[in-house]
């Protein structure tokens, strides 16, 4: 039995986390949510999600001071991250901190849905072509040539 991917939603608007979380749950997802991104970091690190769903404009600490935060820790820097804001501005800063994916605000659930996957998909590839690229090098650091 395939095990359900874990998403870890992060808004400061509960209305707002409990429909994406309805959304992603229909989509087959399990949800987690938390308030801000001083939660996110922290439920982040803890729970290790398969992805993470931002809003970049929260109190406490922001999603992208959120982002960075998890960029730097080596047990959470590999976590797709899907940034969200009603401001085009932040678009920028949030895909040159590191997240995978950027949505405007207000999104159609099914655009939310091909995000996530998306970011899903690439994170696993990037991690797949790591692994493989390590053995190469590995079988030709104890090859012996004769």
């Amino acid at each position: 039995m395939e095990h359900r991917k874990r998403i870890l939603l992060v808004d400061d608007d509960s209305d707002i986390l409990r429909a994406t979380s309805l959304r992603l749950s229909g989509a087959g997802f399990e949800t987690s949510t938390a308030l801000n991104g001083m939660e996110a970091v922290t439920n982040a690190m803890k729970d290790q999600p398969t992805a993470i769903v931002m809003d970049v404009r929260m109190p406490l600490k922001d999603g992208l001071t959120a982002l960075d935060e998890l960029k730097q820790e080596s047990g959470t820097r590999q976590i797709p991250v899907v940034m969200l804001s009603a401001s085009l501005v932040d678009r920028e800063k949030a895909l040159d901190a590191g997240a995978s994916y950027f949505l405007s605000k207000p999104y159609e659930g099914r655009e939310l849905i091909k995000a996530v996957n998306a970011a899903i998909d690439q994170a696993e590839s990037d991690e797949y072509l790591c692994s493989t690229a390590v053995v190469p090098k590995m079988k030709a650091k104890y090859r012996y040539d004769r």
